[in-house]
């Protein structure tokens, strides 16, 4: 039986081999760039978010213990977590630009994705700590000095719509980005609840509204959380993406290659959200060319799926 291998695995060279006496034909594509859509960019907005985070996250702890605010001690809890968060995420794009070698052959394009998740944790138990102070707070008597908190709160509002700002400017699409916008989102809207609290005691005396934000805030983080974890973990688990379904994959191949008899052992799983990868074997009538429908397979997964990395395996039908 004839069969042929066809890969495209991101290597800048190609092979081609002709059939040999045995009827078997392998035909092997790399195209490996290592861009990995890793940019300077990417990197130095990630850089610069950081710093600001952690700077402000300083001011906040103070302005906290002066005004004896939860909410805003919460806040800079959490600012905590998104200065670390942002941090590993500069890292993981600084990880990432090192180029494969004999023990990780994909490099280290896996190891923002691993950042995203362990960031999605970090953001469920800064929740659970706020929680917690929150209920350990019912029922006592605290005050809290409506002025000041109100102030570090509208700069730190302000301090996270820059920072926030900076990090959609990047690439939309990467995980780790997503994760740490998604983490500056929960400060922003944790500085909105702050100033909503500050408000009200300022102008009310009503202390409780300090733990009742502290707790939407808790809310808030863990609806964050619970995103970035989940996809994160699905990337992880070799999950296949949302755009490459194997049904999806095997009904396209039918139509566009009438010689094409059956398609199976369909994988798909992803590296990170830009590098999605593809194996699978197709057996095709025994008039039809194995070399050429190949390569035909492998340029029709990256014209209609984005698939740059395909594994290709042809064999005729008997």
């Amino acid at each position: 039986m004839g069969n042929a291998h066809h890969h495209n695995n991101d290597h800048k060279h190609d092979h081609n081999h002709a059939s040999d006496g045995h009827g078997h034909a392998h035909g092997h594509g790399h195209n490996h760039f290592h861009s990995h859509s890793v940019d300077a960019k990417n990197e130095g907005r990630m850089l610069l978010a950081a710093a600001l985070t952690g700077t402000f996250m300083v001011v906040e702890v103070v302005g906290g213990l002066i005004s004896g605010s939860l909410a805003l001690l919460a806040d800079a809890g959490h600012m905590l977590t998104d200065f670390i968060a942002l941090s590993m995420a500069w890292v993981a794009f600084r990880m990432a630009r090192r180029p494969a070698d004999w023990r990780r052959t994909f490099g280290f394009d896996r190891l923002s994705i691993l950042v995203a998740f362990v960031n999605g944790l970090s953001l469920f138990f800064i929740a659970g700590m706020i929680v917690f102070e929150a209920a350990k707070r019912l029922g006592h008597d605290h005050q809290v000095m409506g002025l000041p908190m109100l102030a570090v709160a509208v700069v730190g509002l302000c301090v996270n719509i820059v920072v926030f700002l900076i990090l959609i400017s990047g690439d939309k699409e990467n995980l780790n980005i997503r994760a740490a916008s998604l983490h500056v989102m929960g400060d922003l809207l944790g500085s909105v609840a702050a100033i909503i609290a500050a408000l009200i005691i300022y102008l009310t005396g009503w202390m409780q509204a300090d733990l009742i934000m502290s707790v939407l805030v808790a809310v808030i983080i863990l609806r964050s959380a619970w995103y970035v974890v989940k996809e994160s973990a699905h990337i992880l688990l070799e999950g296949a993406p949302e755009s490459l379904d194997r049904r999806a994959i095997s009904a396209d191949m039918h139509e566009q290659f009438p010689q094409i008899t059956t398609v199976d052992h369909i994988h798909a799983w992803s590296i990170s959200q830009e590098r999605p990868m593809v194996t699978l074997e197709a057996h095709i009538k025994p008039d039809a060319d194995i070399e050429e429908t190949a390569k035909a397979i492998k340029a029709r997964l990256t014209e209609r799926f984005g698939v740059k990395h395909a594994t290709v395996e042809v064999t005729k039908s008997p």
